[in-house]
């Protein structure tokens, strides 16, 4: 039975916890590979709003088993913040279960998030301020604390006296911050201890016996392609890989159990945070998607910056990826525009590019060029199939999946769950 992987293709906020839960009540686990609380989904499912920061999607589906695998860094304060607001809104939350592999943010991270990126100055990146890419460096340093060492205190202390030990010395000398005393650390973290274990189990075995039980499987990247470390627009980054590939690490599941890898992609542009961004609009167009697409960070609070689709960024994410299907999220949003642009090439300096420039320095000085398609006026919320959308707007997803290299399989038409059009299923027959 398959696996499944769902990923942004552009700088998130595609939608993609919509797409999951559309898919919600056909799998059987959803599983967040990466990530933390530094990104979210809202998801609406019969008028109701959810924001989601650190749980997956998969968990407002009363018949999945919603994971936290191994490749998550995991604030447990935020964790169980969001564990209690949906229990007090109905949500059975009972079912969560967590790597005992995934790595813990612990406060100090936070700290030395928000002191780093104010030391940056103008060359700052723009982070959530959570604590998520310290956490990562931890990781990756060998300074990191899991989520298993909170049930063996002794190892935990170990764990927290060598993290402070680099951590203070920064603190101190560097950013002229106070010490942060290790006794209290400990006692914070052991504090979760008892209500974490319930929910702590090995699941690499539980997500692959689930294979083997021809259960689905369907992971549910955080972020985007276009924030992955390796693949994104580096500095402008996060600190895992939100990609095809980052979700089989960061679950456990080996690439020869994926069967479909599906595309989240919005009918134009968004991006939070610093950045290159070729399409951005400052403009009356930028604020109309910003006001109508409703384009505000679930996280932060913070506007994202809009601007028209590019299908560079689009083809070149299918091929990171190897997209079987893509999911066109928004195209509701621009109705009532006159002509809609789609960009397919950049201009570098006098140089036509058709693909993505290999060079960041290319990509920041790219400069759109357009080609423009007629636009549409009707409202098409309540179209749930392709052949009931305006003909301009069936022109429009057939170009986008032409540049694409890919087929559309779902087109957002709404918010909700059900403002959805199928034209193929997402999920291969067993």
């Amino acid at each position: 039975m398959p696996a499944v992987v769902i990923v942004g293709a552009q700088w998130g906020d595609e939608g993609k916890g919509k797409a999951t839960d559309l898919l919600g009540e056909r799998v059987d686990y959803v599983v967040k590979p990466n990530g933390g609380n530094n990104a979210g989904h809202t998801v609406v499912v019969h008028g109701e709003k959810f924001e989601l920061k650190l749980l997956p999607a998969g968990i407002l589906s009363p018949q999945v088993t919603p994971v936290i695998g191994n490749g998550v860094v995991v604030n447990l304060e935020a964790l169980f913040e969001e564990i209690a607001t949906l229990d007090s809104r109905g949500v059975d939350t009972a079912r969560l279960r967590i790597s005992a592999n995934a790595h813990v943010v612990a406060p100090y991270h936070q700290t030395l998030d928000k002191v780093t990126e104010r030391f940056l100055g103008k060359r700052a990146i723009g982070t959530t301020g959570r604590g998520i890419g310290p956490a990562y460096m931890d990781k990756v340093g060998r300074l990191g604390i899991r989520v298993q060492d909170l049930f063996d205190e002794s190892i935990l202390r170990q764990k927290v006296e060598g993290a402070l030990r680099q951590k203070n010395e920064l603190l101190v000398k560097l950013y002229n911050r106070r010490a942060v005393e290790v006794d209290e650390i400990v006692e914070g973290l052991l504090s979760y201890a008892e209500r974490l274990r319930p929910m702590v189990v090995d699941t690499v075995e539980l997500l692959n016996t689930a294979l083997d039980r021809d259960e689905v499987v369907l992971m549910e990247g955080g972020q985007a392609t276009y924030l992955d470390v390796d693949h994104g627009t580096y500095p402008f980054v996060t600190s895992s890989n939100p990609t095809a590939g980052g979700a089989c690490i960061g679950a456990g599941i080996g690439p020869t159990r994926i069967d479909r890898v599906i595309g989240i992609v919005k009918a134009y542009t968004t991006r939070v945070g610093a950045g290159p961004f070729p399409t951005e609009l400052e403009d009356k167009w930028g604020e109309y998607l910003q006001t109508t697409g409703g384009e505000v960070g679930v996280n932060t609070g913070r506007p994202r910056r809009c601007g028209w689709y590019d299908a560079l960024m689009i083809r070149h994410a299918q091929r990171i990826n190897g997209f079987t299907d893509i999911v066109l999220t928004k195209l509701d949003v621009l109705t009532g525009i006159e002509e809609v642009p789609i960009c397919t090439a950049y201009d570098v300096d006098g140089v036509i590019h058709r693909e993505m420039p290999m060079t960041q320095t290319d990509f920041h000085h790219a400069v759109p060029v357009y080609e423009t398609l007629p636009g549409w006026t009707e409202d098409i919320s309540g179209c749930r199939t392709l052949e009931e959308l305006p003909e301009n707007a069936r022109a429009y997803v057939a170009r986008l999946e032409e540049l694409a290299g890919c087929r559309i399989s779902a087109i957002g038409v709404g918010p909700d769950r059900e403002d959805t059009i199928t034209v193929h299923d997402l999920l291969p027959s067993s």
